[in-house]
């Protein structure tokens, strides 16, 4: 067995002994799902080859009162991906990048030319609280602005707004302090170590409201880069307004601006409605410079200057739900658009049926990625 699959099962069997010990002291309770997601597409590179994936995942949830004053997050993963996407170049490609992560606590346990299975710890992470303050360390969400699509403050977590399953969010392995200073401000402090110093990054967050306006300042160093923004988050009527705004002095390179504009509408008839506009100073306003390179590696979540997002949900009934998500890169006219339906086939099974259209000229961002059929079924337990 690899070091980090040592690590991931000792972990998971010292807590899932605590859980059943919960008599003596904690109180911790054990829940997941099962998502089994089939795909078909073609590959970016090579490009054009067709491909199929079906991804199975079991996710194991373990959260809770460890003592008085401590709770865990526990969260665990075990995939097997079946198809021939596994024959592809590019899957060979993307199996092998490094994990993000400053802990290695993911890796494959078996491997055959039908099928790849792995598992990592998705969530890790123990909250120990006194008074007003609370420290939590591990492999966490640290979710700071208010964007839907993008986010100019969450750096620790960056998500691209074309990611399929949009509710996963990769955590970050960083010492989280905060402090509530009245009932609706707090201040927060996060280090996040890289196996590079100079990578780590440090920050700080004030959360406050004022007159029925909540703001955000953060100031830090995130990994290289010295970073100050701000976001404000309000209702005029019956719509909330967003909007984030920061500046970057990178290590190397000219500062830059990032900003994002949004506004939320809910119906009574269960239409809501969210449009964003995003500004991307770091990215370049001829498709010629884009750096597609970045993109691949997922330094970077967007190669264009200026975007639009857009997403309207409908219940059609109370078991049948219509998504729709739209990206456009305004410079280059490229887009992003993926409708999908959900029905509740029962209390906790939901099956999802969506599409992911990519349009564009050649050289565009989005004109170089092909579309994909999914099809899912996901058992909450």
């Amino acid at each position: 067995m690899p070091r980090s699959a040592a690590v991931l099962a000792a972990g998971w069997l010292a807590a899932f002994s605590a859980g059943t010990s919960a008599q003596q002291g904690p109180v911790l309770k054990l829940s997941g799902y099962y998502k089994n997601l089939l795909i078909g597409s073609r590959t970016v590179s090579p490009p054009g080859q067709r491909y199929n994936l079906d991804l199975n995942r079991l996710r194991l949830e373990l959260k809770g009162m460890l003592a008085e004053g401590a709770t865990l997050d526990l969260q665990y993963d075990n995939e097997i991906l079946l198809g021939s996407h596994l024959d592809t170049a590019q899957f060979r490609l993307q199996k092998d990048q490094p994990s993000p992560q400053y802990w290695n606590l993911e890796g494959n346990y078996s491997e055959a030319g039908s099928y790849y299975a792995r598992h990592r710890l998705y969530r890790a992470s123990v909250t120990l609280a006194s008074g007003d303050t609370d420290v939590r360390i591990g492999r966490q969400r640290i979710a700071w602005g208010t964007g839907r699509f993008w986010s100019p403050l969450d750096v620790l977590n960056p998500f691209s707004p074309t990611q399929l399953e949009r509710e996963e969010r990769v955590g970050t392995d960083a010492l989280l302090m905060e402090r509530k200073l009245g009932p609706l401000s707090r201040a927060s402090a996060v280090y996040a170590p890289a196996h590079d110093r100079s990578d780590s990054s440090a920050a700080a967050q004030w959360h406050g409201n004022r007159s029925g306006v909540d703001f955000s300042l953060v100031g830090g160093k995130f990994r290289r880069d010295h970073m100050v923004g701000i976001d404000l988050a309000s209702q005029i009527g019956s719509a909330g307004v967003r909007g984030e705004l920061t500046s970057t002095r990178p290590e190397t390179g000219a500062s830059y601006r990032r900003a994002v504009a949004g506004l939320d509408y809910a119906f009574p008839n269960t239409l809501n409605l969210t449009a964003e506009l995003y500004y991307n100073g770091a990215g370049a306003s001829d498709k010629q410079a884009y750096d597609f390179a970045s993109l691949f590696a997922g330094r970077i979540q967007n190669v264009g200057r200026r975007y639009v997002g857009l997403f309207a949900g409908y219940e059609i009934t109370p078991l049948l739900k219509w998504n729709n998500y739209f990206v456009g890169n305004l410079a280059d006219q490229s887009s992003y658009f993926s409708p999908s339906l959900t029905y509740s086939m029962k209390t906790n099974l939901d099956w999802t049926v969506g599409v992911q259209l990519f349009r564009g000229s050649n050289g565009s961002e989005y004109g170089r990625f092909n579309d994909v059929y999914y099809t899912q079924l996901q058992w909450f337990f």
